[in-house]
């Protein structure tokens, strides 16, 4: 019988604030909608509300653009303080272009405004950060379910990256705990005896994106839980889906 996955969206959280404790209210939440978090599962958790709990947040009315931020505002009608933001985020810019930066933050992930982003978050001059270590982000809420729950879970931090050479963004995993972010197929052969030499699938991204389809954009589902996927225990963390530069042909 073919395997499956179910993927439950949880809501209910109230807005999240600086030094919230997020596990307690994703475990809150869950259980006032009567969804059962066991061992086995993952939970996928949107980058801002992380971000918001750990304070990741400015007010655009407090920065003060360098001279570059603004030569680059107004070389490409941006804001010249969100600019000084996404320039202090960025370890490196790849390209600017029509508006938009491609930065590699210190991460190492190379996105749109180094992160930076300025929805779902509440003032019209705030925007969010990406979490100082996913990874820790990821590991605090596991923990936080274990010891409350007794759940041995993986947990996934995601956030919406572009693509080269794809319209549309996806949800992407920034930070893990509990699981490897690869599944490591090499080795292996396939049904027709091929040995397979390559092939390693970043189960981290595709659990992320599937979660997005419960979770939306406008709908407040900041949580996602994934129950039956056999996901590949592991503690490498994030780092393992960051292709070094040496074979980065897109840097």
């Amino acid at each position: 019988m073919p395997s499956e996955i179910h993927i439950i969206g949880i809501g209910g959280l109230p807005e999240v604030k600086a030094g919230d404790n997020l596990g307690d209210l994703i475990i809150k939440a869950a259980a006032d909608q009567k969804t059962l978090i066991q061992s086995g599962d993952v939970l996928v958790v949107t980058q801002k509300v992380v971000s918001k709990a750990e304070g990741r947040i400015v007010d655009l009315s407090e920065v003060e653009p360098s001279p570059l931020a603004i030569q680059i505002a107004s070389e490409h009608q941006r804001d010249p303080r969100h600019t000084e933001v996404v320039l202090r985020e960025s370890k490196r810019i790849v390209r600017m272009d029509r508006g938009v930066i491609i930065a590699e933050t210190r991460h190492g992930f190379r996105c749109a405004n180094a992160g930076v982003d300025a929805s779902n978050v509440e003032g019209q001059e705030t925007v969010a950060l990406l979490p100082l270590d996913p990874d820790a982000s990821a590991k605090a809420i596991m923990t936080r379910v274990q010891e409350i729950l007794g759940a041995e879970i993986g947990v996934i931090i995601s956030d919406t990256f572009g693509r080269p050479w794809r319209e549309g963004a996806a949800n992407v995993a920034i930070g893990v705990a509990g699981l490897n972010p690869l599944l490591d197929y090499r080795g292996q052969v396939d049904p027709f005896g091929y040995p397979l030499r390559t092939t390693t699938i970043a189960v981290a991204d595709e659990l992320a994106s599937a979660a997005e389809l419960v979770m939306g954009k406008l709908d407040q589902v900041p949580v996602a839980l994934i129950k039956g996927y056999p996901y590949p225990r592991g503690d490498t963390g994030i780092g393992a889906l960051i292709r070094p530069a040496e074979r980065d042909l897109f840097r």
